[in-house]
């Protein structure tokens, strides 16, 4: 496993804990955070192609966090990471602080958007896509996270169905689903996309080696879909 060091300290999977504990408050999501742990470790520790360094190069990979209630978990990844200091942390959601209860991209290193609102980063990262695309930079990854609940928002039913048939090959989405959607049917997120054209694949999402398998799959011409479930009781 890949770690990376923050001044003289390195931090890896098992320090998350202690370094979501160094933020408090009344609206810090614990749950809602703690669900997408997993996912958020293996793309920022063996999938993106972005580091501290590369954060604005053109060509690295792009991350969306859409799930923006309880952004806990990103913070204590970003800090794990280096793209924001540890001493940031327990100052989460103060008044002065850089580390609000929604992601701000002008104020978080690292971060692609400011979020918090539901079903908008999916429709964020289709378009990123296309713009990536019309620069001609082909090779750079959009990824997005969103939560099962977002799904009912109808924003993200019609970039679901855009995004197939343009055959955004360098889009993914993971959706963790831990069924707190009020009108998706049990079990069918994966056919949603694949109905749309899209490459699915359902994993346990906290199954680190199931999720880095599911996030690096081929997926030749479309766009793909890692559905990561996580039992409600967990979260």
């Amino acid at each position: 496993m890949t770690i990376t060091s923050d001044n003289s300290r390195t931090y890896g999977y098992e320090d998350l804990p202690r370094l979501m504990g160094l933020m408090t408050g009344d609206e810090k999501h614990g749950p809602a955070a703690t669900s997408t742990l997993d996912v958020l470790w293996v793309l920022y520790d063996r999938v993106l192609r972005v580091t501290p360094e590369r954060r604005q190069d053109p060509s690295r990979d792009r991350f969306l966090l859409s799930k923006g209630h309880g952004p806990m978990a990103y913070y204590a990844v970003l800090a794990a990471k280096g793209f924001v200091p540890v001493e940031w942390l327990p100052g989460f959601g103060s008044y002065d602080s850089p580390l609000g209860h929604h992601p701000d991209r002008v104020r978080v290193p690292g971060a692609e958007i400011g979020s918090g609102s539901l079903g908008h980063g999916l429709p964020i990262a289709v378009g990123s896509a296309l713009g990536l695309r019309a620069q001609g930079l082909h090779d750079p990854a959009i990824w997005v996270l969103i939560g099962d609940a977002e799904l009912d928002e109808g924003s993200n039913h019609e970039a679901i169905a855009f995004a197939g048939p343009a055959g955004l090959e360098r889009l993914h989405t993971v959706v963790v689903d831990n069924s707190s959607a009020s009108h998706a049917l049990p079990g069918g997120i994966a056919a949603r996309f694949e109905a749309a054209g899209w490459s699915a694949v359902t994993v346990d999402g906290r199954d680190q080696e199931a999720l880095y398998a599911a996030c690096t799959a081929p997926h030749p011409g479309r766009p793909h879909v890692v559905v990561a479930r996580v039992e409600p009781k967990s979260t």
